[in-house]
Formats: C-alpha cells, sequence, structure tokens
C-alpha cells in the first residue's frame, strides 16, 4: 500500500463543493484522513476566498489511476481544466504525494513543488503530517514549515463537518 497526499481546494460555493469532493474520494478510495479546512485569499487572480485541506489515504492502485480518478471527481462536480490556470473552481484535487515517487507521470509532476511555494498547501499537510519526509528535499513536513517565509498567510481556520 502506498500513502497518498491529495490538496483539495473550493472557491464556488467550497463548503457545498469540499464535502461532495470528500465523499466522492471516501467512494473512490476508502478511508481518508482530511487535515483542518483554511479559508484562503486566491493567489494569482482576483476572487472569492478558497477553502483549502489535504487529505491523505492508503491505496494499492497504480498513480496513474489515482490521477485519472481525481480528474473523474474534478469533472463530475464542473472543474473545467481549459483555460487559464488562476481561475476560480468548483473544485481542484492536485496529487501531491504518491508514496516516495518523482518525476512526470503523465504531465503530473511529483512531488508538487506548491508543497513548498505555497501555504495554503504546506500548512494542512504539517497539520495532517508533520513528521512525513518530503521525497527531495529530505526534510519532513515539520521542518519546512517551520521555516517557511509566508507562515503568516492569510489563513483561517474554518469548521466544516466532512
Amino acid at each position: 500500500m502506498t500513502r497518498v497526499y491529495v490538496s483539495i481546494g473550493s472557491n464556488i460555493e467550497p463548503a457545498r463543493y469540499v464535502r461532495l469532493a470528500v465523499q466522492a474520494m471516501r467512494e473512490s478510495f476508502g478511508e481518508v484522513m482530511l487535515s483542518p479546512v483554511y479559508e484562503t485569499v486566491p493567489v494569482g487572480f482576483e476572487g472569492d476566498n478558497f477553502y483549502n485541506l489535504v487529505a491523505a489515504f492508503d491505496t494499492g492502485i497504480p498513480v496513474e489511476s489515482v490521477i485519472d480518478q481525481l480528474h473523474a471527481i474534478e469533472e463530475r462536480y464542473g472543474r473545467e481544466r481549459e483555460g487559464q490556470r488562476f481561475v476560480a473552481r468548483t473544485i481542484d484535487l492536485d496529487l501531491l504525494l504518491y508514496g516516495e515517487l518523482s518525476g512526470d507521470i503523465n504531465g503530473t509532476i511529483l512531488p508538487r513543488d506548491e508543497i513548498e511555494r505555497y501555504a495554503f498547501v504546506l500548512r494542512p499537510l504539517y497539520d495532517l503530517a508533520p513528521e512525513l519526509e518530503h521525497p527531495l528535499s529530505k526534510k519532513t513536513i515539520a521542518e519546512i514549515w517551520g521555516t517557511f517565509p509566508q507562515r503568516d498567510e492569510n489563513m483561517v481556520q474554518v469548521e466544516l463537518t466532512l
């Protein structure tokens, strides 16, 4: 079994779409562990605030199948992948880590560089797995978070029953 981490984000009816995505992930992958949910400002464009969190699960299916299933969940809930990268979205499911796998898997780069670039990805990952070792830097998520320059990025934890 391989431990998988997925970033979840939404800024269109975020409470609704985050709940739907988590439910669909549980149907597809079984037991899913979740970080707290954070409300954050959009990065790269003007728009409504996002809800962001990280999910983790163990799976025996190949990484390509995980990616395909995540994309299918996004499509089911109205995510459009064509056009601009930084836009409002119903749901965004980004594979962050698939065990210690690294490289380009059909256009998905693992580990996702967003882990070390954005507090809205790193903080929930830290909440969920602080002792996890980043496959490339070999630093723990706690070490990365401890020296992260944007630690004070505007993030507010929100209560959301999932």
